[in-house]
């Protein structure tokens, strides 16, 4: 956007950490921001910075046609806009939730007369702001993210993924689990040396190293789950990986560590292994992946 172009109105209900990051970088960018946060003077201190403050929900969704939503959870969505009129109105939902709870919301809001966008923010507030390395996530109404994404990258990358509005907490969600088993397996990692005479910022380096070397991973296994061979060009298979994991589990019984991290992966490894050996022991170890869909 051009420097001179006009910056649209802006509404933004919630003024949690996320909620101030993205208001500050809006009211950097020259937006004309309306606040309104459930507790006041998280909203009146941004008066100084040039945002107007709503006495109200009301008063902030009628003061813009597009109203930014960075809530707690669905239901203060739900709570906050009951009774408002929406008709006209674009919302862009950045409360954190589920892609069914994204589905329903967007049915909400064009029964109401609205257009919707479900968004799932990639960042902490650190990372919101021109070039900081946060983005967001978007999917419902792509009329919407369209004449919006001026807006929307203002704060952060804007990524559309589709039209199911479903999806953005889809990805959202998928990114943030595959976090969780990577940070579980660090923990799990460090807890090992713990007492012994290996200094936590000596292994540092090296499990950075290694892990970086293992991303192949992430796309071995999309290639491998498309065209389902399980088999070609395998180098660890399922029956030698299985086999090795007696071993991660007889030295974390000698470490004295639990293993409630790392072995739920390994048994499912081995109920892959043990379905069929003959089939699946020169596989390697996406085809466990098949086994989580209920």
């Amino acid at each position: 956007m051009n420097d001179n172009t006009p910056r649209n109105p802006i509404t933004l209900l919630g003024l949690g950490d996320m909620g101030t990051a993205l208001a500050r970088t809006w009211l950097a960018a020259g937006y004309p921001l309306t606040v309104w946060n459930r507790t006041s003077a998280k909203a009146e201190a941004l008066a100084s910075d040039g945002a107007a403050v709503a006495a109200s929900p009301a008063e902030a969704v009628a003061a813009s046609p597009l109203v930014v939503l960075c809530l707690l959870d669905d239901a203060s969505v739900e709570a906050v806009l009951d009774g408002i009129d929406l008709t006209g109105k674009d919302l862009v939902n950045l409360t954190t939730g589920t892609p069914s709870e994204g589905r329903t919301r967007a049915a909400w809001a064009e029964a109401r007369g609205a257009r919707f966008l479900d968004g799932g923010i990639m960042g902490t507030p650190s990372m919101i702001g021109p070039g900081a390395g946060g983005y967001v996530f978007y999917s419902g109404s792509r009329a919407l993210f369209d004449v919006h994404r001026p807006a929307l990258e203002a704060p952060a990358g804007a990524r559309f993924v589709g039209e199911d509005a479903g999806h953005a907490a889809l990805h959202d969600v998928a990114l943030l689990s595959a976090m969780c088993g990577l940070f579980a397996g660090i923990s799990h990692a460090y807890a090992l040396i713990e007492g012994e005479d290996i200094a936590p910022k000596d292994l540092a380096p090296l499990l950075s190293a290694w892990l970086g070397a293992m991303g192949f991973f992430v796309g071995n296994a999309a290639e491998r789950l498309t065209s389902r061979d399980f088999t070609s060009g395998v180098e660890s298979n399922l029956a030698m990986q299985v086999a090795a994991s007696g071993t991660l589990l007889r030295t974390a019984a000698e470490q004295g560590v639990s293993t409630e991290l790392i072995a739920p992966y390994l048994e499912l490894m081995r109920r892959r292994l043990e379905a069929d050996p003959a089939s699946h022991g020169g596989e390697d170890t996406t085809g466990a992946i098949t086994l989580l869909k209920r």
